[in-house]
């Protein structure tokens, strides 16, 4: 059986180009306890020197066909750890500012989307209430509210008088009111305000 802690730092790195998992584990205990105090003492965080040891041999396994580690393995291990420990620093402070933009956004903007929606849905529902109106009635109310016509100008355009006019509309907006509720009678109101 070889015994991998009589290698040096280039015969082991040669070996893990070559996908030899027993170089590749020599490696680790050689490296991990110095590279873990490394990240602690940049971090100071015990739980993110533990995940950038983990990243930076996961990628070493990862990457190892393709590694130019040179004749410093320890150099360009420490190196790793250095460049992971910058690379989670910069994705945090990305998701930080991205967090951030969001709170900062649902705080100080309306959401419209939402509020664009129900309108149009109630709009919907008021168009729908309106056209099961009979047909004279929907005629006087379109005329008023839809229009904008006076009572007066509705009797002259229809052919009839003003008192019929009034007597329509009241009906109108008691059905209107009975059919719809009182919570969406108010937002019908306050939509055409």
């Amino acid at each position: 059986m070889t015994n991998y802690s009589d290698f040096t730092d280039t015969e082991l790195a040669n070996l893990l180009k070559s996908g030899n998992r027993s170089a590749f584990a020599e490696i680790y205990h050689r490296y991990k306890f110095v590279l873990h105090h490394h990240a602690w003492n940049k971090t100071r965080n015990k739980e993110e020197a533990q995940d950038t040891l983990q990243d930076v041999f996961a990628s070493l396994w990862a990457r190892r066909e393709t590694l130019n580690i040179g004749n410093n393995l320890s150099g360009y291990l420490y190196s790793c750890v250095r460049n992971q420990i910058l690379n989670t620093i910069a994705h945090r402070q990305v998701q930080t500012k991205y967090i951030d933009s969001i709170k900062a956004f649902s705080d100080t903007q309306p959401v419209i989307t939402d509020h664009r929606v129900r309108e149009s849905m109630l709009r919907a529902r008021i168009e729908k209430e309106i056209s099961a109106l009979p047909p004279r009635m929907r005629e006087v109310f379109e005329l008023s509210r839809k229009h904008y016509l006076s009572h007066k100008e509705i009797a002259e355009v229809m052919g009839t008088s003003e008192q019929t006019v009034k007597k329509q509309m009241t009906n109108a907006l008691k059905i209107l009111r009975n059919r719809m509720g009182l919570f969406t009678w108010i937002m019908f109101c306050l939509l055409k305000s």
